[in-house]
């Protein structure tokens, strides 16, 4: 196998297993949040919203967490019906509401990251502090290449042709 092809392979098994993991913080996050109302998605906006310091857009806030503004347009009219934010009118964009937490919001944002935590301590724990340094280093600089590529505008790989 050529260190290309090796390559490859390694990176799509690391992709399939951050797939995987993924997965698996969510339903974590589902359960260690479901009694105070929240679920993985409104811990993730209250949280956008919390570590910004300061209101946020509803674009603003899926930029920081890197997802749809359609996604977290849902998330904060749930989270909004669920009095644990606020809409306030922006001064800079009359039709981008700012994204405010209330003080529930502010109770179960603190709340959850009590919890989490714990969990945190105990998951985290199983691997080590320099593991999971490493892991996340890892993690950022392959998010800044797949940043860079889709900046640059690449939309797919190019397939080498085969041999005849």
């Amino acid at each position: 196998m050529s260190d290309d092809a090796a390559s490859a392979a390694a990176f799509t098994d690391l992709v399939l297993e951050v797939f995987r993991l993924n997965g698996a913080l969510i339903a974590a996050g589902d359960a260690l949040t479901r009694d105070l109302g929240l679920t993985s998605a409104r811990w993730q906006v209250l949280g956008a919203v919390a570590l910004a310091g300061r209101p946020l857009t509803v674009a603003g806030a899926a930029r920081a967490m890197g997802l749809t503004r359609q996604a977290v347009r849902r998330v904060v009219a749930d989270l909004a019906a669920g009095g644990l934010v606020a809409l306030a009118p922006n001064p800079d964009h009359r039709r981008a509401d700012l994204v405010v937490l209330t003080s529930a919001g502010r109770a179960a944002y603190a709340a959850a990251g009590a919890r989490q935590a714990a969990w945190a301590v105990r998951i985290g724990g199983s691997c080590g502090p320099c593991d999971v340094a490493g892991a996340a280093s890892l993690l950022r600089r392959l998010r800044a290449a797949l940043e860079r590529d889709q900046g640059a505008g690449v939309q797919e790989a190019s397939v080498p042709e085969e041999p005849s």
